[in-house]
């Protein structure tokens, strides 16, 4: 690896000599102010072009045929009638689009079109291009379709125990999809060492992300034989590399753009059958063609929320202090592997980066079903975990006495430090969060003194800044930036990434800024177009803050170094005593002597040529060399604390919510505004998959959703969302750009628990899975009043026959006889 490793000029991982982690706060004039967003009037005066905006000359419309099956094999496709009727220009099947494409490289296990079989209800089959929408409708549903309907898979259980027929013809065996053990340390140490041994179940239901904008893409195949797509996407490059594969074309002939994102949450985050379709049409027809999915196709498109079953048995001492923690997860992953390797990782990577855990187990197993499959959701597989070790933990205070924050306070990681499972924990700031939130709620004065009927509980979180290791592994660059200024002054950042919302873009104008000394407004930002900006692997994993905005100073200070340079030999004085600021390049001794920004580039380009610079990022190694270490390191890792009030009535089970108060260990705020903004939608999001939001299906053998629309999905309105107050904590993290860590993610994780636990206070019952349902708070009180368990949690648990990723399946199981593979490290 060449010695500048991505984090600054110096290429120690320490961050910029003249900015970054070490600038001081009262020498910044861009970072940390309340800039607007560099895209916030066009959006506002709706001259933003999003991808169903886009409209080309001679545009045919695509309808998609999706499966009302949820397994068969496809017999035979007549689409004669289609094709006959006046308006329709092309009709393509599976035998189309045949070569397999997925985002991870161990999971290619999709086609554009069903080829020989349908695996879900809205599975897609085959596509229309008509001259309109309507017509591309009326085409659509006069195909016929011959299906051999094959037994549905509907639930994990089955799936572990199901050997014919198998969703797909690889896996662990049966219809599993993985399976994960990876040990560190001697549990049985650990559980000898405790006081106490607990062991709970929780289960937490799937659900989607239901951004305000649905996918849409259009796609041009030109007369030179290359194509483009303009597609609501989140990873350009891998829609590019799945196109490229597809298609059978060079990649140089093939460009996408990411349009301005209308919500995402993770859900635009994988290579879409669409996105492949709409370019083959538009290959056959040579004319551009683009689809706009329906909401109902959304819900069926989904990768969202996995719902996962967890069982976690955790020994701690009388103080609290945590001995062993064995975490088993059960996912359901539907009927494709999109993320879903990850994801099982994910569900236990991070149970050890916020509390002290010497000794860990982690068993994991992802199931394919037929229902639409599950993917990246905020967070990434880690809401569920975190919101079982959170419940259980506050059940452990409870059974030793122990005010919840105060244990958790004196058992957390210390900064600097390696975990049990080898993840690098750098800066840390969930102490200070925990001691925000516990004041700002007045903690001390209202946990378990409240009135019957309203309680506080509380919850804290981790999460990843980027991710250590590519989807696909290789030494390059996760992030890139070009930088190229002309003799105007003008300024043109270029990178490869995405805008979801987040202010990603916004990010790139205002750290040029502040390294250059101008205006953010002053700069041209261009990303997410392969054929223009250098690869960026995507918006996921928090990662663009610290990813892009360290590669986005890389070019920055170099492009700074050559005006200075010009600057020094023209003004006669030294390189060092140079300041950019306020558009100006001056003596800093004698502020009077300096030149304009405008002029300095004059200068440099007189003296070097044309200005271009280019910085680039590559994460730090991970310290863990096992199978599956991939998955949890991160340059840095974000905090959050919550404290949620709850209001419940016992006679309708409805939960209420009227304030929450959270804390978000930011590292430093590149813009306070933006930040708070994704804290508090993070709250208004967790408000949703606590008390209402799920992906279920009717109870048949069909698989049917129950609920794809949003007149029937429950997602909180603007009535539901409760009070925030919102505390950011800022601890510089050397590995941030001007040590910031991530915002996107991190501070939905407590919300969930940190209701579950309120709950409990309020009305004295366990609710040990989400969404809380009044249904679900109502049982668990009948339960109490009549002697029961006060609690109520998965109505199924895993057994110990089944769940057990060492388990050795039979060839008559779909297996070879051969153990599971295992990782044990004993530190």
């Amino acid at each position: 690896m060449a010695t500048n490793n991505g984090h600054g000029n110096n290429g120690d991982g320490r961050g910029p000599k003249t900015k970054g982690a070490g600038a001081r706060p009262e020498d910044l004039k861009v970072v940390g102010k309340p800039f607007r967003k560099v895209d916030a009037r066009s959006k506002c005066v709706g001259a933003t072009k999003f991808a169903d905006d886009i409209s080309l000359p001679r545009m045919l419309y695509c309808k998609i045929l999706r499966s009302h099956v949820p397994h068969a094999l496809i017999k035979a496709i007549d689409y004669s009638k289609a094709l006959a009727l006046p308006g329709v220009h092309a009709v393509i099947t599976g035998k189309d689009l045949p070569i397999p494409y997925g985002i991870l490289p161990v999971s290619q296990d999709e086609t554009a079109l069903c080829v020989d079989k349908v695996r879900f209800i809205g599975d897609p089959v085959a596509a229309v291009a008509a001259i309109d929408e309507d017509t591309a409708f009326d085409a659509m549903n006069l195909i016929e379709v011959e299906y051999e309907p094959l037994p549905a898979v509907a639930t994990i259980e089955e799936a572990v125990e199901t050997s014919e027929p198998r969703i797909h013809d690889y896996g662990d065996y049966n219809n599993v999809h993985k399976t994960v053990h990876l040990e560190f340390g001697d549990m049985d140490e650990g559980f000898r060492e405790a006081d106490v041994v607990r062991e709970d179940v929780f289960f937490y239901e799937g659900n989607t992300h239901l951004p305000m904008e649905q996918h849409a893409a259009v796609g041009h195949y030109d007369a030179d034989g290359k194509v483009t797509l303009w597609s609501s996407t989140q990873t350009p490059h891998y829609v590019h590399r799945a196109l490229a594969k597809t298609l059978e074309m060079p990649a140089a002939h093939v460009r996408v753009i990411a349009t301005p994102n209308g919500g995402g949450f993770g859900g635009k985050s994988d290579p879409f059958n669409h996105e492949i379709v709409v370019c083959e049409l538009s290959r056959r027809t040579k004319r551009p063609v683009k689809v706009t999915l329906t909401r109902e196709e959304v819900f069926y498109c989904h990768r969202g929320r996995h719902p996962v079953l967890m069982k976690s048995r955790i020994g701690v001492k009388k103080d609290g202090s945590i001995t062993a923690l064995d975490f088993q997860s059960f996912l359901d992953g539907g009927a494709y592997g999109s993320y879903g390797v990850a994801s099982t990782f994910y569900t236990g990577a991070l149970q050890t980066v916020t509390y002290e855990v010497p000794r860990y187990r982690f068993r994991g197993l992802r199931a394919f079903t037929n229902k639409p499959p599950c993917g990246p959701k905020r967070g990434h597989g880690t809401p569920q975990p975190r919101f079982g070790l959170e419940v259980q933990l506050d059940k452990v205070a409870e059974e030793l006495n122990l005010d919840p924050a105060e244990m958790r306070l004196k058992h957390l990681v210390k900064p600097n430090t390696v975990t049990a499972n080898y993840l690098r924990v750098g800066s840390m700031g969930l102490g200070a969060c925990i001691e925000k939130v516990v004041e700002g709620s007045d903690w001390k004065n209202k946990f378990r003194k409240l009135p019957e009927g309203r309680g506080f509980g509380l919850a804290c979180s981790s999460y990843i800044c980027g991710a250590g290791l590519p989807i696909y592994w290789n030494s390059m660059p996760h992030s890139g930036v070009q930088l190229r200024l002309d003799r105007q002054g003008g300024v043109c950042v270029q990178c490869g990434s995405t805008d979801i919302g987040q202010g990603s873009d916004s990010v790139l104008a205002y750290v040029v800024a502040e390294i250059l000394g101008i205006d953010p407004f002053d700069i041209r930002v261009v990303t997410a177009d392969t054929d223009l900006t250098p690869v960026d692997l995507g918006s996921y994993s928090s990662r663009v803050t610290l990813m892009t905005g360290n590669a986005a100073i890389q070019a920055a200070e170099r492009a700074r170094e050559l005006l200075a340079k010009a600057v020094a030999e023209k003004l006669s004085v030294p390189v060092d005593n140079l300041s950019f600021a306020e558009r100006r390049v001056f003596d800093v001794e004698n502020p009077e002597v300096g030149v304009s920004f405008p002029e300095a580039v004059v200068l440099a380009e007189s003296k070097y040529g044309t200005i271009g610079t280019v910085g680039s990022y590559v994460p730090p190694r991970s310290p863990g060399r096992f199978k599956g270490a991939g998955v949890g390191p991160s340059p840095a890792y974000s905090y959050s604390a919550a404290v949620a009030e709850v209001e419940v009535d016992a006679d309708t089970g409805y939960v209420n919510v009227p304030r929450v108060w959270v804390a978000h260990d930011i590292g430093k705020s590149i813009n306070p505004m933006l930040v708070m903004g994704q804290v508090e939608g993070s709250i208004y999001m967790g408000l949703g998959e606590a008390l209402m939001e799920e992906m279920v299906y009717r109870e048949n053998r069909n698989v049917v959703h129950k609920f794809p629309s949003l007149l029937e999905y429950k997602s909180p309105t603007t009535l539901e969302m409760c009070d925030v107050f919102t505390y950011l904590v800022e601890d510089a993290d050397p590995n941030g750009p001007f040590g910031a860590k991530e915002v996107g993610q991190g501070p939905l994780l407590p919300v969930m628990p940190a209701i579950a636990n309120a709950v409990y206070d309020a009305v004295g019952v366990r609710i040990d899975e989400v969404p809380i349902t009044p249904e679900k708070v109502l049982a668990a009180l009948r339960a109490k009043r009549q002697g029961k368990d006060a609690r109520y949690g998965p109505t199924r648990t895993p057994s110990p026959a089944w769940p057990d990723p060492l388990k050795v399946p039979t060839p008559a199981e779909g297996g070879d006889g051969k153990e599971m593979p295992r990782v044990a490290v004993h530190s």
